[in-house]
């Protein structure tokens, strides 16, 4: 083990990557602490080359095959030396006072998994995506487009997406999300990382129900905050919403079937 911090982005053709990388160029320099290392799932060959012009600025795995979000951050975590490491997801930008601040949240309790911060768009409004409970009824509902159908379940949704968490102190959550999360690898590493059967989608909820089981914590700090430059890719997309749907059964045939 050392100091260093590791930081996983796993990569397909990622559309911000690169505003990513010159974020983190700009915010950590040339030589900081963290290590940045990009698995990238078969990427089209200029995209490829694009990430290798960043030179030792990252370390770039490959693959010929796209095997899923949690293959490509299971294939860094489970080889690094670091003791901490940062999921990141492709779409995210931070400053490095906040990373800085979230990491030394993680090492100064030695009980939690994952330390996950508040989730921003890139107009400052909050994304709720922290999860005390999971049911097909609340999933589903995120997909209707009719905003007098969800207004109706408005008080439902709200409780389903967190809303009333603290914004003057942390909190103990079950799930958080995937698209940044500081963990301990060993803990990580211990419940047998990601569960490779969800492709995409679902893995982050499944990693910290699993934390939880191994008697581990996860802690939710609304004074750090990334900026998430998230599409809804499984709104807009058949192929995505296929996928989606194929990891909301995996993970309901694993975790036991709850509708309401």
């Amino acid at each position: 083990m050392n100091d260093r911090i590791t930081i996983s982005i796993v990569t397909h053709n990622s559309r911000h990557i690169f505003d990513v990388l010159d974020n983190l160029k700009t915010e950590l320099g040339l030589a900081s602490n963290y290590e940045i290392h990009i698995f990238d799932n078969a990427s089209q060959t200029n995209y490829i080359e694009q990430l290798e012009s960043y030179g030792s600025f990252i370390t770039l795995h490959t693959s010929a095959e796209n095997k899923g979000f949690g293959y490509g951050h299971n294939q860094v975590l489970t080889k690094v030396s670091t003791r901490y490491a940062v999921i990141f997801n492709p779409d995210v930008l931070i400053t490095k006072e906040a990373l800085d601040n979230v990491v030394q949240r993680m090492r100064e309790d030695g009980q939690l998994a994952a330390v996950c911060p508040k989730v921003l768009n890139s107009d400052g409004t909050t994304q709720y995506l922290v999860r005390q409970k999971l049911d097909v009824f609340d999933y589903m509902l995120r997909f209707v487009p009719f905003q007098a159908i969800k207004k109706l379940f408005d008080k439902r949704l709200s409780y389903y997406e967190c809303r009333d968490l603290p914004d003057n102190q942390t909190s103990y959550i079950k799930m958080g999300s995937g698209c940044f999360m500081v963990i301990d690898i060993d803990k990580f590493n211990q419940i047998g990382g990601f569960d490779e059967r969800f492709f995409m989608y679902f893995e982050d909820n499944d990693l910290c129900l699993r934390f939880g089981k191994a008697g581990y914590k996860i802690l939710y700090t609304p004074f750090e905050t990334v900026i998430h430059l998230y599409e809804k890719g499984a709104h807009k997309s058949k192929k995505l919403f296929k996928i989606f749907l194929q990891s909301m059964i995996k993970f309901f045939n694993k975790w036991g079937w709850r509708f309401f």
